[in-house]
């Protein structure tokens, strides 16, 4: 849940954590300190010595917090069921610095489920999305989230996320909530 207040936090262990925006992978020590920004989507944004840093769900535990809950689908689940599951991971997908996932922010253009080519009974889903800037530092960051996130959809075997620039995005592309929420009307 994102908060306009920060949680302070005490690092339990070393931590894998990424340098906002710079998107730079760095281990942050036991015993830092700061304050928890963003938590969202299972991971959280941490200020700490005037720098923000993005903590993965997998490491959740090196700041007292719990790992999101694995995914479960059923036996028997379609392909549609298994779209409507890639929607709703792409849901959890956040820029660490604003808190509207990449849906709302009309970051992802398609999002294509098939059968895998070389894995019966996978899938394989196929997603085009873009960035609000080309420069974006962050860029390969969340697209790793969105392919870290999207294969642990069970019988999801592989996630191909294509970054594309065209069309370029715009603030029209941003659902009405996500406006609202930036006040971008």
């Amino acid at each position: 849940m994102y908060s306009r207040s920060s949680e302070p936090v005490r690092f339990e262990r070393d931590c894998a954590a990424v340098l906002v925006p710079q998107g730079e992978k760095v281990s942050l020590p036991a015993g830092s300190v700061g304050y928890i920004t963003q938590a969202l989507g299972g991971s959280w944004t941490v200020f700490v010595e005037g720098n923000l840093f993005r903590i993965a769900g997998i490491d959740a535990d090196a700041i007292g917090k719990e790992p999101p809950e694995p995914l479960e689908l059923p036996a028997d689940a379609d392909d549609d069921a298994v779209e409507q599951m890639v929607w709703r991971q792409l849901r959890t997908c956040f820029d660490p610095e604003i808190p509207i996932n990449v849906v709302d922010l009309g970051l992802v253009y398609s999002a294509t489920v098939k059968p895998h080519p070389e894995q019966p009974g996978q899938r394989r889903v196929e997603i085009e999305m873009t960035l609000t800037a080309p420069a974006c530092g962050m860029g390969d960051i969340l697209v790793a989230d969105v392919r870290d996130k999207l294969e642990m959809i069970p019988t999801v075997a592989e996630a191909d996320v294509e970054l594309v620039f065209d069309p370029p995005w715009s603030r029209d592309m941003m659902s009405e909530v996500a406006r609202l929420e930036t006040g971008m009307l």
